[in-house]
């Protein structure tokens, strides 16, 4: 149960969908502030009560139920703002199934076209919800998109508000699916994540407890809608909780990250999340001024998750904002993904955050071996991310025997609990593998996250991707760690811009680094870098580097929530069509080789320009 500031107690538990709920909330709380959007993370901006909310739902639904059936799929590309909320919840009120995706950009179409396509012809959407910019952005390329000329367009910026009174209930039930949620894309080509009604209604009653939500919570967000940490507990959770929820661009938090911070201490708002390079950026752009004007002491809650967190990006934040009223404890690190809504595990609220100090030598060997002298050497500092939530149920898997491991293993994180979504849209054998996973003593259905972690003392630890893990002479190396340990070599380097993979050489696994180089960088011997690289990466990690590459900004690509595409950048290395700064190579053939595909893409590159008209 959960009481809405200046109001009688709200019965969710008689809700099955959130259209019910935020109707009840139009009806008994019109005026109460739903969301408010900061232009460039100011104060400043337009905002929506619960009765404008709902108002713009029944008007966008009553349009899709006169130009779509039940179960149509709907895209959604805007930029972030109050539309793209209406527009969600537009399409819950029709019965048509969302599909939050990232909107095509301006400077990258050519780079963000070909996701975009590949999501419209798995899901078969039928009808794009957008604003008049966007139109005009895709305008330009309808000819090459020859889909986009079946589906049918609506600017919601535009929408004849009286349609509202033409609206008619769905009738959906909590089995009906609500969205598709998109993966991000890190390790392979987009899957459509199918969530219901009572997913959401299910995991927002899941987030509400765990994660200290009270009537007087207050929400600042700036990760995007089209990812599940933003709309889930950015956008959705407000609404499911009746507090208002203040809207950034993320856009506006690189530009400015302090505008963030600036927020919560305006707003006094006692929930926000964001990934562990959002922590890091605000350290290295804090300024003495800005930091005498920020109060962080509502903040209960500092969600950290959706990529590898880093204690010591954890260490540096609380250093520097202490001062400004932000304590230990509000960090909740914590881990989901979109199969199962949103969260599996968070750090309870006001709990300091947990750290576990390992032999790093057994972790590679998949033994978990605590140390408990944090100084010596070989040994490394993992982050718990937070207790199970509520009654989410985890088994540590060995992902090849599919057998309980000992609680001393390292193995696949496997879930199971109502919010583990129907499956993968029109894939029946990848939603089998992923969903339908069974130990051999017959327990199950569980949902295979193809992370690798352990539970020590009822806290969840992850280790890293099984898909991303190196594995050199029998022995497990995460990219992660490699990448931040070369990243310390120098300040040049960028943080959370490198990939390190590896690939098959003389018939064996070889590791491969790449790292991109800050901007305007005078001060950086590049082969004194690459020397030092391949040194820190010796002594920390015992491994020897096989290539390394110092490449431009741009290079090394990310998901929409910040995951590094460790494989789309070994593709890039193989193909020869990273833009090198310099390199070093164990084998002169293959940066030779490198080289003359580098050089060849440069050559065809001048020709196209040159015919450009």
């Amino acid at each position: 149960m959960l009481q809405n500031p200046g109001s009688s107690t709200v019965p969710t538990a008689k809700f099955s969908t959130l259209i019910e709920l935020l109707r009840w909330r139009a009806l008994q709380h019109p005026e109460n502030l739903a969301y408010k959007f900061l232009v460039d993370g100011k104060p400043e901006g337009p905002s929506l009560t619960y009765a404008e909310l709902d108002g713009q739902a029944r008007a966008i639904g009553a349009w899709l139920q006169q130009h779509t059936t039940k179960g149509e799929r709907a895209l959604l590309l805007y930029p972030q703002g109050l539309e793209v909320i209406a527009a969600f919840c537009g399409c819950l009120y029709s019965g048509a199934i969302a599909i939050p995706v990232p909107p095509p950009d301006g400077g990258r179409m050519k780079r963000t076209l070909p996701r975009l396509r590949s999501i419209v012809q798995d899901a078969q959407a039928s009808v794009v919800l957008t604003t008049g910019r966007i139109l005009s952005l895709l305008e330009e390329v309808r000819e090459d998109f020859p889909e986009f000329e079946e589906m049918k367009w609506l600017d919601t910026e535009h929408i004849d508000l009286q349609l509202a009174d033409q609206w008619q209930d769905p009738e959906v039930n909590s089995d009906n699916l609500a969205y598709l949620q998109y993966t991000s894309g890190s390790t392979s080509t987009p899957k459509g994540v199918m969530l219901s009604y009572k997913n959401l209604m299910f995991h927002s009653a899941y987030l509400n407890k765990a994660c200290g939500y009270e009537p007087d919570s207050a929400t600042v967000t700036w990760m995007p809608y089209f990812h599940d940490y933003g709309l889930v507990e950015g956008l959705m959770q407000p609404l499911y909780n009746g507090t208002p929820c203040y809207v950034m661009s993320p856009f506006a938090f690189i530009k400015q990250p302090l505008r963030w911070l600036e927020a919560i201490s305006h707003y006094k708002a006692t929930h926000s999340q964001a990934p562990n390079f959002a922590y890091d950026l605000c350290v290295r752009r804090a300024k003495p001024k800005q930091l005498q004007t920020l109060d962080l002491s509502s903040w209960r809650a500092a969600g950290n998750a959706a990529e590898p967190i880093n204690p010591k990006v954890m260490e540096r934040f609380f250093e520097t904002f202490e001062p400004c009223g932000f304590r230990w404890n509000t960090f909740a690190p914590a881990y989901g993904l979109a199969e199962d809504t949103l969260l599996v595990s968070t750090t309870p609220i006001e709990e300091p955050p947990v750290l576990c100090v390992l032999d790093a030598a057994a972790l590679e060997k998949n033994r978990v071996v605590p140390v408990t002298k944090p100084q010596e050497e070989g040994v490394r500092t993992l982050p718990g991310c937070g207790r199970l939530v509520c009654d989410t149920q985890v088994v540590i898997a060995d992902p090849e025997k599919l057998t309980k491991c000992a609680p001393d293993e390292v193995g696949e994180i496997w879930v199971k609990d109502p919010s583990v979504a129907q499956g993968y849209w029109q894939r029946p054998e990848e939603t089998k593998e992923t969903f339908q996973a069974y130990l051999t003593t017959g327990e199950g259905p569980f949902l295979r996250t193809g992370d690798l972690g352990f539970l020590k003392d009822g806290e969840l630890f992850i280790t890293g991707r099984i898909k991303d893990l190196i594995i050199i002479r029998g022995t497990n190396h995460y990219p992660q760690d490699i990448e931040w340990t070369v990243q310390q070599v120098h300040s040049a380097l960028r943080p959370d811009y490198g990939a390190a993979f590896s690939i098959e050489a003389g018939g064996e696994e070889r590791l491969v680094i790449l790292q991109e180089v800050e901007r305007r960088t005078q001060d950086l011997d590049y082969e004194q870098a690459l020397a030092d690289i391949r040194q820190a990466v010796a002594e920390e990690h015992e491994l020897h580097a096989y290539a390394v590459a110092l490449v431009k900004p741009g290079n090394i690509l990310k998901t929409s929530s910040g995951k590094i595409q460790r494989r789309a950048g070994k593709a890039s290395f193989l193909a020869g069509e990273l833009e090198v700064i310099a390199d070093w190579s164990e084998n002169p053939t293959l940066t030779a080789k490198f080289r003359e595909l580098q050089g060849e893409v440069d050559f065809l590159a001048q020709q196209v320009q040159a015919i450009k008209p």
